[in-house]
């Protein structure tokens, strides 16, 4: 078989980025692909193909793969990692926001998965890796919007594993903690230029500093340990079917399959608690 070839979206920056870089040290051919193409460039050193891609865009995203597929007849493996945080509460976030988040978070992952299926398919086999987060198994307060996007992502991942399954197609979901990313720093800006002031004040100054703390905590994880398991879930024989990678991530969602709902809320809650707004 020829050199492997593999699609990684968001790669401008963090968990993309670590990514594009290890399955080009892995012998992988990598296209890595996003809208901030600048930040892109220090990943030509390492072998990897840069391109613009914006998933909110058809004709981008078109593009980019149908030039793959013209070089190379397929895409072998597809991470598709593009994704934000938009936080705020529910009341006060408009529905254009929402449908934004779900836009990059859901339908740009759908498409760009529709697009390397018929290759995949046509050699029998393919990978489709696909970034979610600890928050598509459980919640925070003003995080409606990003929580219902990494649920989605879970629930289409496990019908497309089933489904995929008969065409030798592994479909793998990765599931992060707090990442050290400009993400969290991001989410808690957005979270308090829409929450900040008025009835959700409190609430959001709190979740915000929490948001914001996970670029260098101790806390949180550093992304090429992400881009490991995006690495295991390409190249195993028998991949996982689930990821959850970073600090704490299993503790979390092992308390949130035992716990009840309510218990669970005072915990998330006591947690947030701790970050000084």
């Amino acid at each position: 078989m020829s050199q492997p070839v593999a699609f990684v979206t968001g790669a401008s920056t963090g968990i993309g980025f670590e990514t594009a870089k290890k399955l080009a040290a892995q012998g992988f051919t990598v296209y890595a692909g996003a809208r901030r193409v600048e930040k892109m460039e220090p990943l030509k050193a390492h072998g990897v193909k840069v391109v613009a891609l914006d998933v909110t865009d058809e004709e981008s995203m078109s593009a980019a793969v149908g030039a793959v597929i013209a070089v190379h007849g397929r895409v072998d493996v597809l991470v598709n990692n593009a994704g934000y945080g938009s936080y705020g509460s529910l009341e006060e976030v408009e529905l254009a926001e929402g449908r934004r988040q779900f836009d990059v978070n859901v339908f740009g992952l759908a498409r760009m998965t529709q697009l390397v299926l018929p290759a995949m398919r046509a050699t029998g086999r393919g990978r489709i890796i696909n970034v979610s987060s600890i928050g598509g198994q459980m919640y925070e307060p003003l995080g409606a919007w990003y929580h219902a996007t990494k649920f989605a992502v879970e629930g289409l991942s496990d019908s497309l594993r089933v489904e995929l399954k008969p065409h030798g197609i592994k479909v793998s979901i990765i599931e992060p903690a707090g990442t050290q990313t400009e993400w969290g720093a991001i989410s808690g800006e957005s979270l308090l230029a829409t929450s900040g002031r008025g009835p959700y004040m409190d609430q959001a100054k709190v979740v915000a500093a929490a948001l914001a703390s996970t670029d260098g905590s101790a806390m949180s994880t550093h992304p090429d340990v992400i881009a490991d398991a995006i690495v295991h879930a390409a190249t195993s024989a028998r991949p996982k079917t689930r990821y959850p990678v970073g600090k704490g991530a299993r503790a979390i969602l092992l308390l949130r399959r035992l716990l009840p709902d309510r218990v669970f809320d005072v915990v998330i809650w006591n947690i947030y608690k701790r970050f000084p707004a």
